[in-house]
């Protein structure tokens, strides 16, 4: 990945670029090596078939064999690439898939910004002001504070954690671990949603690479050394919520139905599982994933990430060893709330952390004998969904 909010201001098509020539330097591959390419598009800069223009500016097309896909799932597009790849390569003769995304949202003004924005989720019948996503998860936290009991201090728990993690990341653009109170002092942006419960927007790229067995031994490249796609799962829901909070109901939620087709073909269990890598745009989000993939019961996810929050600062604040990952093995590297989020491009750090986990290079972050991780995007409002579970090397 390119490093967040680069000093020299980038488009989004030159991180795509720079991310997809420092995954293939990374195993001194070219750009000819490829015939698949995915990409996502961008909001600061979109173009009509991004991964067509990409493939054109790199240099992949024209040329023979090659398939060139744009996939749009929202933030769910990294994940929903991932798994596309690997039907390319299973289905299609594919050998060698790069899937990329990137964004310059930082490099807008926050008038630009918004503007789009609003314009990705906006409906009349939706009757959300502006901002209208951060209103829209607002009122699903408002939802689930109704039916479940989920606490404002819950909530702002979501973010606190995230704080502790990515203060642990080299690139992380959150350095220092926030409080509770931090976060329920900060501005509104929304009724039970502060600034600091936004994701944190930036400019960044990101590319990771899907190769057949057969590349790998024709390269000399060794599986062994890398992770395998061993399940995945996708499901949708509608792209905004009602604008009724009692109207809500279970049916808009797409992210239990991807995990369970996710396990059901890995033919694992969340206990199986040793890494969650899980979207977390706002703190409901987050709550509601940790009760998708079984990591808390229906209802108690804001309990869950509480006590795991009050349980982990207590601990660091004696003991400067302590490992959080150890007690909460999720977004080792601070997620959408605090590592940074490039639009659409957030869910490839899930996915490029997950690596780093299964490969034991995460450093000070690392989580204990991991061999299984579970990532999941999701994009729109709980519009659509995507999980996708990884193995360690000969899985």
């Amino acid at each position: 990945m390119t490093a967040l909010n680069p000093a020299q201001s980038l488009s989004p098509s030159s991180l795509m670029q720079r991310a997809l020539y420092a995954a293939l330097d990374s195993l001194g591959l070219k750009v000819k090596d490829l015939n698949g390419l995915i990409a996502v598009p961008s909001l600061a800069e979109s173009h009509f078939m991004e991964a067509h223009y990409l493939g054109t500016q790199v240099g992949l097309l024209p040329g023979k064999s090659v398939i060139v896909r744009t996939v749009d799932t929202g933030g769910a597009g990294p994940v929903t690439g991932l798994l596309e790849a690997r039907r390319m390569v299973e289905n299609e003769g594919v050998d060698l898939v790069a899937v990329v995304a990137g964004d310059a949202v930082k490099g807008l003004s926050s008038q630009e910004f918004l503007k789009r924005a609003d314009q990705s989720c906006s409906h009349p019948a939706a009757e959300l002001p502006s901002p209208v996503i951060p209103n829209g998860y607002d009122r699903i936290a408002r939802f689930q504070m109704s039916k479940y009991g989920v606490t404002r201090d819950q909530l702002a728990s979501c973010s606190a954690l995230m704080s502790i993690m990515a203060s642990r990341h080299p690139f992380a653009l959150t350095k220092k671990p926030r409080t509770i109170a931090d976060i329920l002092a900060a501005t509104s942006v929304a009724p039970v949603t502060s600034v600091l419960e936004c994701a944190r927007r930036a400019d960044g790229g990101a590319a990771i690479l899907v190769a057949s067995s057969q590349f790998l031994a024709k390269r000399g490249l060794p599986r062994d050394t890398g992770v395998v796609i061993i399940g995945g799962g996708e499901a949708s829901g509608p792209l905004y919520p009602p604008k009724e909070i009692d109207t809500i109901s279970e049916e808009m939620f797409s992210c239990e139905e991807a995990a369970g087709v996710a396990y059901e073909e890995a033919q694992l269990g969340v206990r199986d599982i040793d890494f969650f890598g899980l979207y977390d745009c706002f703190p409901i989000c987050l709550i509601r994933a940790v009760e998708a993939v079984g990591l808390a019961e229906k209802g108690l996810g804001g309990v869950f990430i509480e006590e795991k929050y009050r349980e982990i600062a207590a601990r660091a604040a004696v003991d400067p060893e302590f490992r959080p990952q150890d007690i909460f093995p999720v977004n080792t590297h601070g997620g959408l709330l605090a590592f940074g989020a490039p639009w659409e491009v957030p869910a490839m750090y899930n996915i490029i952390e997950a690596f780093h986990q299964l490969t034991n290079s995460a450093g000070k972050r690392q989580v204990k004998d991991a061999r299984r991780a579970l990532v999941y995007g999701n994009g729109g409002i709980f519009s659509a969904s995507a999980v996708a579970i990884l193995g360690k090397g000969k899985y």
